[in-house]
This record gives C-alpha cells, sequence and structure tokens, in this order.
C-alpha cells in the first residue's frame, strides 16, 4: 500500500483492508472508479469519479482491477488537489 502525506497533512491512499486508516483519524473514503461488465461480457475501469479515462475492456475482471490500481497509482494517488 501506497501512502502520501501531503504538505497540509492530509493522508491519500487507495483503500485496502490491511491497515486500519483510522488509527490516522476519521476516513473520508470515496469511489474512485467503477469495474463493470461490458454488454459483451468482458470488463472495464471507468475512472470517471477522478476524471480519468476507461480502461479496457478486459477478458477478465482481474485485469481490470489491475489497471484500475497502476493508473490510480501513477494519476491520482500523486495529485495534491484531490478528488
Amino acid at each position: 500500500m501506497q501512502i502520501v502525506i501531503t504538505p497540509t497533512g492530509t493522508i491519500r491512499c487507495l483503500y485496502d483492508e490491511n491497515l486500519d486508516l483510522r488509527v490516522f483519524g476519521q476516513p473520508v473514503i470515496e469511489r474512485g472508479s467503477h469495474v463493470e461488465p461490458t454488454a459483451d461480457g468482458r470488463w472495464q475501469a471507468d475512472l470517471a469519479p477522478v476524471r480519468g479515462p476507461v480502461l479496457g475492456p478486459f477478458s477478465r475482471r482481474s485485469q481490470a482491477l489491475d489497471a484500475e490500481r497502476q493508473w490510480l497509482e501513477a494519476n491520482w494517488l500523486v495529485e495534491t488537489s484531490g478528488m
């Protein structure tokens, strides 16, 4: 898990149940994307909630989830302006 602490003290990360984020205070959890099936049974990751692209389609849901995480870590996590 990558954790970014901004100069103002805000902590940003991708939600993961391996760490209880409440140890840092009251968390604010917001959706970063929607991983959904397409009409033809493939999968896509729609990153519109963070002003990102639609990734895919992928043949497996796990591929869409991996692409989602990679995009969020590379493009949203380090962004300091927020969602």
